[in-house]
């Protein structure tokens, strides 16, 4: 049953002063009836405005600040309002409440940016990140050579449980995105082909594409997007409910416990996730060929011996593991800067994706203007 205005507040005239008394329960779940009560209130802003709480019971926020809402509203100064008979806890709520009131809410300066400092902070903080990365990397080094001396910090079993996670549960979507991959540029380059009478060229093309540089940067694109991603939300998450600070708190290492197995599972597990994307892509190109090119599988399979080096085919597991290194690196500390809260863990998962797809794509190029220099 809700409150009436008459059990909540009652006003009376003493010695020139008001004198305001507060009974009941000033909640928030009464305060339609504490609005009403407040509103009755016919008091003279020349006297002194005294709040006598002998007869409250519960105080909140809600009630506290509509109160000296409507003081401030009939014109009382701070100096002209005073408190007796009042519990010490409620004597200190209300004053924080005034004192909140007292603050005007700070609006952020909107700073409008030119395009050079647009470039130019962008620079700062890329530098800054790349800073931070290189002393996560200097951190993890350390910790590497910790377990080289003493192999028994390896976690094994975690290391197991990731790479089932990493490796065994994305075979199914690397092998349908790199089937499909293999399909449409098989049948893409068998149009133009097939205009020249050139059709068992396409086998070339398939070949080298996918086994040296779609596959490998495909299945980083998938791993960093599934895997990188999940890293820094488990690792992000944990560290939101302090349980990274619990792993300390044990005399544990962070990065033993919660960043090595992730390392390992991601970069002995890539390089397999690569060879399912080959074998996924080339047999999207065996498909078109047969359907639309008029080449054999067994024909498919003979040129494809015949002209395929065996250093594509490595070149492109060859990158598998750095590719992994990069983006496991970029998602474990990604979660290890998390800031307490939900939206930092968003924040820095989405960040995670963005730098590991361009870190994979800068990284090929450079494997690609190395290899190309080398004549390999």
């Amino acid at each position: 049953m809700n409150p009436d205005a008459t059990t909540l507040i009652r006003h009376a005239v003493e010695d020139g002063a008001d004198v305001v008394y507060l009974q009941g329960n000033w909640r928030l779940s009464n305060l339609p009836a504490i609005a009403a009560a407040i509103e009755t209130l016919r008091l003279d802003v020349k006297h002194v405005c005294v709040l006598d709480g002998q007869h409250l019971r519960e105080l909140d926020t809600s009630a506290g600040f509509m109160l000296f809402s409507h003081l401030g509203d009939l014109g009382f100064a701070e100096s002209a309002v005073s408190t007796r008979a009042m519990d010490e806890r409620h004597v200190r709520l209300l004053n924080l409440v005034h004192e909140r009131m007292r603050v005007p809410p700070v609006a952020a300066p909107s700073v409008h940016r030119n395009l050079i400092q647009h470039v130019g902070v962008a620079a700062v903080q890329v530098w800054r990140e790349l800073q931070t990365h290189n002393a996560f990397l200097g951190e993890v080094a350390l910790e590497l050579l910790a377990l080289v001396r003493r192999p028994r910090l390896f976690r094994f079993k975690e290391a197991v449980s990731q790479f089932e996670s990493v490796v065994l549960d994305a075979i199914p979507i690397v092998a349908l995105v790199t089937f499909l991959i293999g399909v449409v540029f098989a049948y893409l380059l068998g149009v133009q082909a097939q205009r020249y009478g050139a059709t068992i060229f396409v086998v070339d093309g398939v070949g080298l594409a996918i086994c040296r540089e779609l596959s490998p940067i495909l299945v980083a694109v998938i791993v960093a997007g599934r895997s990188g991603a999940a890293f820094t939300a488990q690792i992000g998450s944990m560290k939101v409910q302090e349980e990274t600070d619990a792993i300390q708190t044990l005399g544990l290492s962070t990065i033993q416990v919660l960043v090595v197995p992730r390392l390992a599972a991601i970069v002995f597990g890539l390089p397999l996730l690569v060879f399912v994307g080959d074998g996924a892509g080339i047999a999207g190109g065996i498909l078109v060929g047969a359907t639309r090119l008029e080449i054999t599988p067994s024909a498919f399979m003979s040129r494809l011996h015949a002209v395929m080096e065996l250093s594509a085919f490595v070149i492109g597991l060859a990158k598998a593991p750095v590719f992994a290194a990069f983006i496991a690196m970029i998602a474990c500390h990604m979660g290890m800067t998390v800031s307490r809260d939900a939206r930092s863990v968003g924040d820095h998962t989405t960040s995670t994706v963005v730098q590991s797809i361009v870190w994979v794509i800068v990284l090929d190029a450079v494997f690609a203007v190395t290899l190309q220099r080398l004549g390999i």
